[in-house]
């Protein structure tokens, strides 16, 4: 039976994550910190603030695993640096209180293209949130690295909407992926057995593959 932690749970990923926890019998509890109120559930502690960094710092429940779903982009962030914020230093933060709830296993969700070095802002943040979680030396870390999202979310992106059709017809791990299918993943894969670093691209994350 485990106890887990999810931020992003609100988001296009993290709420469809959040679902199939709840009704997953494995599972026991989870803690999932948001800006704003979750549904009730019998299973969920939903601490609620403006503040996720101050959230995590509050919380002492022990946890199994945690998993990561936060995810912007610049210009819904407003700037660079807000960007940053989320898709590197909450995820960093969200993955080290884990760490010190007890969590074994770390599960995130991150980008295609993820490379440290890369000139673009983007990629470049993401892969540099990849290399500190490898460098906490997880007894295992999941990273997945979806391209394209698709899903409904509560606060549509007018770049995604209009690339979807195109990145459904992209081959191999360019072709886009349904939220609810990497949510299945790391859900599949929180519950597998294995050990150390497993990277998991885009056309590995539906939920016909053998994961």
């Amino acid at each position: 039976m485990a106890r887990v932690l999810i931020t992003g749970a609100s988001g296009l990923v993290g709420s469809e994550l959040l679902r199939l926890l709840l009704a997953d019998r494995q599972v026991t509890s989870v803690i999932a910190p948001t800006r704003k109120a979750l549904p009730s559930h019998a299973k969920l502690h939903n601490p609620v603030g403006g503040d996720l960094h101050e959230l995590l710092t509050q919380l002492a429940q022990p946890v199994d695993a945690v998993f990561c779903c936060l995810g912007t982009t610049r210009s819904q962030a407003g700037s660079a640096e807000a960007f940053r914020h989320v898709d590197y230093q909450l995820v960093v933060e969200t993955a080290l209180t884990g760490q010190r709830l007890g969590a074994q296993h770390c599960l995130v969700v991150s980008a295609i293209g993820a490379n440290s070095k890369s000139l673009f802002l983007y990629n470049r943040t993401k892969g540099q949130m990849e290399q500190v979680l490898r460098e906490q030396n997880w007894p295992r870390l999941t990273l997945v690295r979806p391209s394209m999202l698709f899903g409904s979310r509560t606060e549509p992106r007018l770049l995604e909407r209009l690339s979807q059709p195109l990145f459904g017809l992209l081959p191999g791990k360019w072709k886009g992926v349904a939220a609810k299918d990497v949510a299945q993943t790391l859900l599949t894969q929180a519950f597998s057995s294995g050990s150390g670093v497993k990277i998991l691209e885009s056309d590995q994350l539906h939920c016909s593959h053998h994961l």
